[in-house]
């Protein structure tokens, strides 16, 4: 990447950490295979299993752990085979949730928050909810909805593919979470599994619930990737003030700005402006953000996340997300450019 390129779309990806890129050196150094007998395999297993043990500390979980390829993988493992059927899911999910959801009933939001509705009927099952929101940050009441789900005799599964390694986890049954969303490495991720009678096992590693060796590397990469904690975020949310502040007085309209949402994302209407000529406009202009989920940019329907929230002029909206690496200079870098794709 240029750099002269401004990112601000770290809710597609973060940058490698300095810290995940040397453990994944040390995992390829350790190439033996984790599920093989001899000693060199015996060497890697034990490797694997303290980086389970690392991440599990570094989240706060005391259940188990399933290490995946990623969220999309996790949340499949669980929708697909969990011991209780899947009865509902927020309609505000990420993709990767909504195609297995099928007909599942759709938990509504709130119009112009996002929020899941706390009066909604929640059926006994299993229930997806979103931890916080990938295209505009929102963060859900989740001991609410974990005690709504609970009380339906339910179990609740949270996409935490945002919020892992950002904030504290929720009380979840069942939570998936993304390595390269917080500074690890594309191509692993992990499903946390309040207890191993919750899903059902098809054979092979990981105590036969997910099958293919296991990525050492990866593994190693996103535990140390945790373990950098979360003290810059701090600094990020005034980051985003600022951002907010200037676009504001632009004229920006700021998605769902009086609801609890993560430090580091951050949807913005620019009136007039259509969104996908904002980003070529933007891209022209040496900055990367984004109109919603980078599963979905490409497409032209319109985001199902903010025709959720019956959103105003939600064909005009992007998404900017910051980093730990992102600086003030650059965010007033934004908000000027920001005024010159605005300019009639």
């Amino acid at each position: 990447m240029s750099s002269a390129t401004l990112y601000l779309d770290h809710a597609a990806t973060a940058p490698l950490l300095p810290e995940a890129r040397a453990a994944l050196l040390e995992g390829f150094a350790r190439w033996a295979n984790p599920s093989s007998p001899h000693a060199p395999g015996r060497a890697a297993r034990a490797a694997l299993e303290d980086a389970r043990d690392r991440l599990k500390a570094a989240l706060g979980w005391s259940g188990e752990v399933v290490f995946t390829s990623g969220a999309s993988e996790a949340l499949a493992i669980a929708m697909t085979r969990c011991s209780q059927p899947l009865a509902a899911v927020s309609a505000v999910e990420h993709d990767a949730v909504l195609r297995l959801a099928g007909d599942a009933p759709r938990w509504p939001v709130g119009a112009g928050t996002g929020l899941v509705e706390a009066g909604w009927s929640v059926p006994p099952g299993l229930v997806a909810v979103q931890q916080a929101n990938n295209e505009t940050g929102v963060i859900q009441p989740m001991e609410s909805v974990a005690e709504q789900v609970r009380a339906a005799g339910g179990w609740l599964l949270a996409d935490c593919a945002q919020s892992a390694g950002k904030m504290a986890l929720p009380d979840a049954d069942l939570i998936a979470l993304s390595a390269h969303k917080f500074g690890g490495p594309i191509g692993v991720g992990a499903l946390l599994v309040r207890d191993w009678a919750m899903l059902r096992p098809t054979g092979g590693q990981e105590r036969g619930y997910r099958p293919g060796t296991e990525n050492l590397p990866g593994a190693l990469a996103m535990a140390a990737a945790l373990e950098t904690g979360t003290g810059w975020l701090a600094e990020v949310l005034q980051l985003r003030c600022r951002l907010e502040a200037g676009l504001v007085a632009a004229g920006a309209g700021v998605v769902s700005g009086d609801v609890p949402r993560l430090p580091t994302i951050g949807a913005y209407r620019m009136p007039g402006r259509a969104a996908n000529a904002q980003l070529i406009r933007f891209d022209a202009m040496g900055i990367a953000v984004s109109a919603g989920s980078a599963c979905s940019s490409g497409s032209l329907k319109p985001s199902h996340v903010l025709s959720a929230m019956q959103q105003e002029g939600a064909n005009e909206v992007i998404r900017v997300s910051l980093g730990r690496e992102t600086r003030a200079a650059e965010v007033d870098r934004f908000v000027s450019a920001w005024k010159e794709v605005a300019r009639p």
